[in-house]
């Protein structure tokens, strides 16, 4: 019999209000829909609404975080290159050049189930230089798909219409495809043809998976 597992995704959480927020209702969230893993984008939480720092990144993990995905802000604050390569539990984009601190991937262990979530960042309207996201998650799912069949992916990008063109890329070959980075929700919340949940700008969404 296939175990029901919850997932609840956080999108770009902003500066202080942001972080308070998250600490107040997470664990009301957790508690109330028995959430097994929480997701959340980290990449504007410092004080000013810009980057992370590696205090961030544990205070999410304190608060009920399993995993923390950024974009293309992760880079301001220096200090939190040692943590994205040290830290199994925050992610940077994958698309980012191999030699950027820290990986495009991580994984989630629940119980005898493994998830794993994917970071990649949309090369439209954005200036920084960047592998083609398309090709890169095709390259990470020959090696993701040897370890799990749940797999989560957070699209940063700018464009909606990217944002629909990862969404439909995907569709059948993972879990799920949420997008961050605008911060205005589109609630156009559905599960695509082929069996994958899919919400195109993210702000809080909790998906039920079977796995």
């Amino acid at each position: 019999m296939a175990a029901l597992l919850r997932f609840l995704f956080v999108g770009d959480v902003m500066g202080q209000p942001g972080v308070s927020m998250f600490q107040k209702w997470v664990p009301v969230f957790k508690k109330q829909y028995a959430i097994d893993a929480v997701v959340v984008n980290g990449e504007n939480s410092a004080k000013n609404g810009l980057g992370i720092t590696p205090k961030h990144i544990q205070f999410f993990r304190d608060a009920g975080a399993s995993v923390v995905t950024t974009g293309n802000h992760v880079w301001e604050h220096k200090d939190v290159y040692n943590a994205l390569n040290e830290r199994d539990d925050v992610t940077r984009p994958a698309n980012y050049a191999p030699g950027c601190p820290g990986k495009g991937f991580a994984f989630i262990n629940l119980g005898n189930v493994t998830a794993a979530v994917v970071n990649l960042h949309g090369r439209v309207f954005i200036r920084d230089l960047l592998d083609c996201p398309f090709r890169c998650m095709d390259s990470l799912l020959t090696y993701l798909s040897t370890k799990t069949n749940i797999i989560f992916v957070d699209f940063h990008a700018e464009a909606t219409s990217e944002k629909r063109a990862m969404g439909i890329y995907l569709d059948g070959r993972v879990s799920g495809v949420v997008g961050t980075h605008t911060h205005v929700q589109t609630a156009d919340e559905r599960v695509l043809p082929k069996g994958t949940a899919y919400i195109l700008i993210l702000v809080v969404l909790g998906l039920l998976i079977l796995s």
